[in-house]
């Protein structure tokens, strides 16, 4: 069996403009239920850091079944590692640029790669005080306009992308690393 590590959990879906709620002591009451220690939330967007020594398969069909039997909705999880995390923070392109908003950095997380097709359609529809930056799993993105009007992140849906995918902004993941630490 695998030794034990920190994960951050990022739910895509709940509590998001008053829909599938699912306040974050029942969450992480939840995440104690089936096995996860230590489960802390941050905020109240589905971010949960826990430590366990099962498989990330397992950890995430755990996760969506009990949110699944516990809500009544279906919710995605998108897991890494407290190491893959600060590699996330260590490739930011955006760090060592002009001092920026960190309200306007994204990092969406991939459930796995993108095509071509995808990347494209995503650098179509940036405009041009937008950047975007493709990782392995994760893109990076800057909003300067803001996130609420920008067709580039109403673009992140597994619909439009083929992959599952969740965006937190900088603050957030510098907190759940943190938290994970």
């Amino acid at each position: 069996m695998p030794s034990e590590q920190s994960y951050i959990c990022l739910i895509r879906g709940i509590n998001v403009g008053g829909n599938n709620l699912l306040k974050m002591d029942a969450l992480r009451a939840l995440c104690e239920s089936v096995g996860l220690k230590g489960a802390k939330t941050y905020l109240q967007s589905g971010n949960v850091v826990f430590r366990s020594n099962l498989d990330r398969g397992k950890l995430v069909d755990r996760i969506e079944e009990g949110v699944r039997k516990s809500t009544g909705f279906e919710a995605k999880v998108i897991l890494r590692t407290a190491d893959e995390i600060r590699e996330v923070i260590a490739a930011n392109p955006f760090a060592t640029g002009p001092q920026r908003n960190p309200k306007a950095l994204l990092v969406a997380f991939l459930g796995g790669p993108i095509s071509k097709d995808a990347k494209g359609l995503l650098q179509k529809l940036k405009i041009d005080s937008e950047e975007l930056h493709f990782g392995d799993q994760e893109l990076y993105l800057y909003l300067p306009e803001g996130i609420a009007g920008s067709k580039l992140s109403n673009a992140l849906t597994e619909k439009k992308i083929g992959v599952n995918v969740t965006a937190r902004n900088w603050n957030t993941v510098t907190a759940l690393l943190e938290m994970a630490s």
